[in-house]
Order: C-alpha cells, then sequence, then structure tokens
C-alpha cells in the first residue's frame, strides 16, 4: 500500500479531504497548490502559480483550476469541484472519486459508471509549466474528455471579479490557444498532445469561495473567467496530455516530457522520502542564484529562515553541491550587506542582528558533515569576516559590549524569530541581551577560534578565545537564575523571566557557555513546560500572556503567534540537546518524539509540515501550509539519529 494513499471514504466526506492539501513546485519560484479534491480553498491555490517580475515581486494565479468532463452518449459527468456561496459545492465531482495516490505524483482515480479515469499532475523543474495526465484505464463506449479553464490573471494577494477590462481574445497554436487576460501578464499557452477541439465560449463563474480564507479574516470570494473548453476523443488505454505554461510547448514531445519528469522524482514512500521531496520544494534558482524560500504558499527568501533551514534541507538529504549553490548565493549578500553595497539579491532581512551569527552556525554544519580543513577552506575568509564585522560594531543594531555579550535594540524592530508586529512594533519586543543572540555568539566565537588555530592562525585563535571567555562568565551571570533557566532577555534592570525556548540553543549548540549540570536544568524546564508532540511551545502556559491557539482575524492571530504556539524547528534544536545529555540512552525518547511529525505527512498539506501548531490539544497545524526550517530541522535530526544508530 501506498505511504500517501486516500481511499474514496475519505476522498468523498469533505470536512476531512478539503483539510488536506497539495503542493509542487518548479524550484524556480512557481508552484501548483490546492486540496487533494482539487477544490480551491484559498487565494493562494491555483494550477499554475508563477512570479511575474515585470510586474512585482509577488506570484501570480494565471490558471486557478481546470474542469474535466467525461462524455459517453451526450451524457456529461464533471469532475470539478468549486465552493460557491451558501455552503454549496458544485459540480460535486469528488463524488466520482475512487482513491487518491501520492507516492510519486498526485494521482486521481475517478470511476463514473463504467469509467476509470486516471488524472496525473506534474510541475516541469525551472519552467513555468503544468503538465496533467488523464489515463483512460477502462470504458465501454466511446468517450469523450472536455477540460474546461479557470483563468484568474492575478496576485495572490488579490482578487478578480468580473470586468470588462479583461480580453477575451485568444490565438490558435498547436493543439491549443494562448490567450493574456490583461497587459503585463504573459501569454498562457494551454494545449493538449493530440488533435482537440476549442470551444469559444467566454463566461464569468461568479462568487467562487476560498473558506481558508474566510476562517483568517480575510475577504474570500471572486469570480473566474472561463474562455470555453478543449474537447478531445480518448480512447480506454489511452493517456492523453494537458500542458499549460507560459510558453509554447512540442505536443508530441509531451509524453515523454511528462515520463521524464516523473522518473525525476523522490517517491514518498517513507517518512524520510517525504521530507526529502519537500525540501526540494523550498529550492529557487533563478538568475543565476540559488535561494531557500522560507515557506509555502506566502513566503519568500528570508535571511534567517535561509541559514537556518540550509543544513537539514541539503546536507541532511546528502546534498552537499546544493548547500554550496546556496551558499555561494548567500556569501555574495552577506558581502554586500557588510560593505554597505546595495543588496543585489533577493533575500529579505539580512539587517536582522541575528542573521550573520545563523550563517556562521550553518558553515559549522557543513564542517561537521565534511571536514573542518574543507570548511576552511571554502568558507574560512568569510568566516573571520563575519566576526570581525561583529567585534568592530560595524552592525548598526549589534553592540559588543565590554562585558562580552552582545547587546540589540528590539523595543521599535522585532529583531529575532520572534517577529510578529502589530502596528509596526513588536509583540514580543525582546530587547538587549538576548538570550540565543549571545548563544550563537559565544558558539561563533570558539568554532571560529578552533578554525583558526587548525588552520595555522593562532594569534586570532588566542584572541577569539579570549573573548569567549569574557562572554561565557557574563552569559551565566546575566541570563542564569536561581530557577536554573535562562532569562530570555535582559535589558538593564528590565529582565524577562518568561520561560520560552530561545535558551534551549545554549545546550543544542556544539559550543556552549553552561557546563553540564546547567545545561540539563535548562533541558528540564524545557520539557517540562514547553515539550509539545509538535514542536516547542514559544511560551509555558505558567507565564503571563500565554496564548496557544493560532486563530480567528490577523490581529488576533499576530497576538498568539509566538506566545504559546508549538514550532516544529524549535524541536530539532530540543532533540539535539537531548542527545547531548543523554547520549545513547536518549535515542529511544527522540524516535518517540519524531511519532507526531510522521503523523503530519497525511494531514494538512500531505508529505510537509505546516509553519506551527497549536500550544494546546488537539496541536492543529496552522500557518504556511509546508515550511522550511521545520521540514530541514526534522531532517537534520532523522540524520543525526541515523549517526547514532550506526
Amino acid at each position: 500500500m501506498s505511504y500517501l494513499r486516500f481511499d474514496k471514504t475519505l476522498m468523498i466526506n469533505l470536512e476531512e479531504s478539503l483539510l488536506r492539501e497539495i503542493l509542487r513546485t518548479n524550484k524556480s519560484g512557481a508552484y501548483h497548490c490546492t486540496t487533494i479534491v482539487d477544490c480551491n480553498t484559498r487565494k493562494y491555490h491555483g494550477l499554475l502559480v508563477i512570479p511575474v517580475p515585470y510586474l512585482d515581486d509577488e506570484n501570480h494565479v494565471l490558471l486557478s483550476s481546470l474542469d474535466e468532463t467525461v462524455v459517453q452518449h451526450g451524457a456529461e459527468f464533471n469532475l470539478g469541484l468549486h465552493k460557491y456561496q451558501g455552503n454549496n459545492f458544485s459540480p460535486n465531482g469528488h463524488k466520482y472519486i475512487r482513491e487518491f495516490d501520492c507516492e510519486k505524483v498526485p494521482v486521481t482515480t475517478y470511476r463514473v459508471g463504467g469509467v476509470i479515469l486516471t488524472k496525473e499532475k506534474v510541475f516541469v523543474h525551472y519552467e513555468n509549466r503544468i503538465l496533467i495526465r488523464y489515463t483512460l484505464v477502462d470504458a465501454h463506449s466511446a468517450t469523450k474528455l472536455r477540460l474546461r479553464p479557470f483563468l484568474a490573471f492575478r496576485s495572490v494577494r488579490q482578487y478578480t471579479h468580473q470586468n470588462d477590462l479583461a480580453s477575451r481574445e485568444y490565438q490558435e497554436v498547436e493543439n491549443g490557444i494562448k490567450t493574456c487576460m490583461y497587459p503585463g501578464y504573459p501569454e498562457l499557452f494551454m494545449q493538449v498532445n493530440k488533435k482537440n477541439e476549442f470551444h469559444f465560449v467566454p463566461d464569468w463563474y461568479k462568487g467562487i469561495e476560498y473558506p481558508k480564507e474566510q476562517e483568517r479574516g480575510y475577504d474570500f470570494n471572486e469570480d473566474l473567467y472561463v474562455p470555453g473548453y478543449f474537447e478531445v476523443d480518448i480512447r480506454k488505454g489511452e493517456s492523453v496530455v494537458f500542458s499549460a505554461g507560459i510558453s509554447a510547448t512540442s505536443t508530441h514531445q509531451l509524453k515523454r516530457t511528462f515520463e521524464a519528469e516523473v522518473a525525476d522524482r523522490t517517491p514518498r514512500d517513507s517518512f524520510y522520502h517525504c521530507l526529502k521531496n519537500s525540501a526540494h520544494q523550498f529550492h529557487n534558482k533563478q538568475e543565476n542564484c540559488h535561494y531557500i524560500l522560507a515557506g509555502y504558499p506566502w513566503f519568500k527568501c528570508r535571511a534567517r529562515d535561509l541559514f537556518v533551514s540550509l543544513p537539514g534541507l541539503t546536507l541532511a538529504v546528502d546534498e552537499r553541491d546544493e548547500f554550496e549553490e546556496v551558499m555561494e548565493t548567500a556569501q555574495g549578500a552577506i558581502r554586500n550587506y557588510m560593505s554597505g553595497q546595495p543588496m543585489d539579491y533577493k533575500i529579505e532581512e539580512m539587517g536582522d542582528p541575528d542573521v550573520l551569527l545563523w550563517a556562521v552556525w550553518a558553515l559549522q554544519q557543513y564542517a561537521r558533515d565534511t571536514t573542518r580543513e574543507q570548511c576552511r577552506t571554502k568558507y574560512g575568509e568569510l568566516l573571520q569576516e563575519i566576526i570581525e564585522f561583529i567585534r568592530q560594531r560595524k552592525h548598526p543594531n549589534l553592540f559588543l559590549h565590554e562585558n562580552g555579550l552582545l547587546y540589540t535594540n528590539g523595543t521599535d524592530k522585532a529583531v529575532t524569530w520572534m517577529n510578529s508586529t502589530i502596528n509596526g512594533l513588536p509583540v514580543t519586543p525582546r530587547t538587549g541581551y538576548v538570550v540565543e543572540v549571545n548563544a550563537l555568539w559565544y558558539n561563533a566565537l570558539r568554532f571560529v577560534a578552533d578554525m583558526s588555530r587548525e588552520g595555522g592562525n593562532a594569534v586570532l585563535a588566542d584572541s577569539l578565545d579570549e573573548q569567549a571567555q569574557v562572554t561565557a562568565k557574563s552569559f551565566v551571570d546575566v541570563f542564569r537564575n536561581e530557577h536554573g533557566y535562562l532569562l530570555d532577555y535582559v535589558d538593564g534592570n528590565m529582565m524577562d523571566w518568561s520561560v520560552r525556548p530561545n535558551m534551549i540553543f545554549t545546550v543544542a549548540f556544539d559550543y556552549s557557555p553552561l557546563d553540564r549540570v546547567q545545561k540539563k536544568q535548562v533541558l528540564d524546564i524545557v520539557t517540562k513546560e514547553l515539550l509539545t508532540p509538535k514542536g516547542l511551545r514559544s511560551l509555558s502556559p505558567k507565564s503571563g500572556g500565554y496564548n496557544p491557539n493560532y486563530v480567528g482575524t490577523q490581529l488576533e492571530r499576530d497576538r498568539a503567534y509566538h506566545q504559546g504556539t508549538a514550532w516544529p524547528w524549535l524541536m530539532g534544536f530540543y532533540m539535539e540537546a537531548y542527545l547531548r545529555i543523554y547520549k545513547m540512552s536518549g535515542i529511544s525518547f527522540v524516535e518517540r518524539q519524531l511519532i507526531g511529525f510522521e503523523d503530519e505527512m497525511t494531514s494538512h498539506c500531505i508529505g510537509s509540515l505546516p509553519e506551527l501548531f497549536d500550544g494546546n490539544p488537539p496541536f492543529k497545524g496552522r500557518g504556511a501550509v509546508s515550511f522550511a526550517m521545520n521540514v530541514a530541522e526534522i531532517l537534520r535530526i532523522l540524520k543525526l539519529l541515523s549517526k547514532y544508530n550506526l
């Protein structure tokens, strides 16, 4: 039985099937995302969603969906599904679904009387093109297939409605048509691999609703334009391939292209392979640059997310070349930032004060995966530049004090991963000496010191070690309290006593200012107050302001974002910390913790992990459907476990 298979009982139950989403990407910014019954429930959903740089830096939905109709003896059976006002679904094509399988590519099997039809979808890598293959497995009489495209031509942030500006013009191309609704957009080419008829029957389908947007407190309805439909004969045993892209394709090559793309996919036949497949989808290669997108469907490339997720998305799946490619782009962005040059890279938030330190951590993982010598050869100069940039107080919001700690102003702007804001001001204003910033700093000092000494630069190594000793003493004095855990931040006389997960990094990193007893005390309180089956809570239930449910309007969700919600990526560092303390005896515990994430492979966005979870049972998944740091950190722990189990 397939690892990701859903039977008829689940598929026809919309309360279950509409909650499960599918995501495919082309590794260069475009994607296809919808529910497993092909009913769009978000404004971000669509069959072909692509960047349109000429217009803006957002993705745009060109082809929203494609309704299939099976025609026999003049009788029509529409396999599509849309939600309209009043909780009305039409045309209820889900009732014909017999199963959905997603081991290599999404495959839906329909049964209409004596007709059995399968539908398979692939997004062509590095091309803005989706291919859909229909195979008539069984039929007892002549069968036609009608394909009715629903067009949007709008940003993922907006909606389209019936208007007189939308162009109805189209031109015939090889076995299809091309059309463009508005100036500035690329033409959409829709083609079939065999001769067919296009019937021009232009119409607007009004009042289509997106319940996920309604749930999030946004507008949630739009109108979609349908230019007509394609009609093609299909014989028993025959496959027909439909292509939608922004350039013409040779239709006689479509079957071969489809098969080649399928062969290039990682089978999602296990927990590990699901995560590996998901990891590939965050890669974004364009204009000779290689980025990591923070998540789908609305995130771009963010510096912190890139460095935190990079080791897990590449090294943990034995793709060292991919790490080096991304790092080549990131290295250019880092140097641009440190030299005050214009940012020529599509990486956001490079100036956040912890970003350079996370870059050092990412390179540290590279050294662990390869050798220190190889890391020093490729990145030694960059590591020293980063350390000196901070030591010489060149960072505009990272100040090295005489006590060896780094100070940052987080009152007016969110400066860490806890970056939720309301009216431009941080909901969680972490300011002053921030615990993980200084844990990262100590770790970076020791790592670069050791690298320098091994490379023959004893003078620099001694200087960094001396700096680290000062930092270590101050770290313990400033952050450790009488209850054995670490304050989240300290700014003069203001101390945040909230129990938050940011202290776990001090236990997880290779170099820590804490001794073993102190580390275990931190681990124990994190385990007691923050651990859930889906990640670490961002705030303890015992702390003031605990708000574990990420629901409601944007304002309500912003207030809850880091006030008790559970984050899977933190679990990677927690499990690494646990193994550091308990070593071999901790393996069974860590393996049990991973069960909660394997359960998610058949929920939410199948085969991936969502952005965050509610902090209280039933720990429902929320936010972005697929989140890079979460996938990366679970993969990194799986790789770490494999070394323990050798």
